[in-house]
């Protein structure tokens, strides 16, 4: 590839970053509470609301099924109305967010649940409040599980980041699809599957080696 390709990698790769780095953190931010809200407010759960538990559910269970490209497109109206446009990094970032926050809600609700509910009684019945059982026995207890279903949903958003160049996002899929597949240039495609693939692995690798220090604590 000629310099000036390798310049265009480096800030495709850096539009990648950016994209998918605020879409996790907003996913990580709204998630969370998510997760907590359905693990609580569940049938048997200390902050029993089977009606509203099973409506925020449904929304959940309803953008989860949704493929990543149909909300991409469906969400363009509301992509516009908050960036004022439906394209570029800032575009992506809105289906991203959207789509990798039921995601990884219900990947730390299942850690959440595996939580030793012994634990639970005891802060119970110590007399700890709400919230402070939420705090300092749920929280602590599921946070490798819940750092372990992080760390998947950030490799799934590379996935569908690379997708939304489709759209034009920007990013390592856009370069793809511009140069490697309309320009018919093997090599830069090559060359982004292999940056997806080293950005996949490090992930990956971070993830599973910051889940085995928790866990040998």
């Amino acid at each position: 590839m000629s310099p000036a390709m390798y310049n265009r990698l480096w800030l495709a790769f850096l539009d990648t970053v950016q994209m998918v780095g605020i879409s996790a953190l907003i996913a990580l931010v709204i998630g969370i509470p998510i997760a907590v809200f359905l693990v609580v407010s569940a049938p048997g759960g200390f902050f029993e609301a089977p009606r509203l538990n099973r409506a925020v559910a449904a929304v959940v269970n309803g953008f989860r099924a949704t493929p990543f490209i149909v909300l991409l497109v469906a969400l363009l109206p509301f992509t516009r109305f908050l960036t004022g446009t439906t394209i570029g990094v800032w575009a992506a970032i809105v289906p991203l967010s959207i789509s990798a926050t039921p995601f990884f809600a219900r990947i730390a609700e299942v850690s959440l649940r595996e939580v030793d509910k012994g634990l639970i009684e005891a802060a119970q019945a110590m007399g700890c409040r709400k919230w402070h059982i939420v705090r300092h026995v749920l929280l602590p207890e599921a946070f490798p599980g819940i750092v372990g279903g992080f760390t998947i949903t950030v490799v799934t958003m590379i996935g569908a980041s690379a997708m939304a160049g489709a759209v034009g996002a920007g990013g390592l899929g856009d370069m793809a699809i511009r140069y490697g597949y309309q320009r018919f240039d093997t090599t830069v495609m090559i060359a982004v599957i292999i940056v997806l693939i080293a950005m996949v692995t490090l992930v990956q690798f971070a993830g599973d080696y910051t889940v085995r220090r928790l866990r040998n604590r």
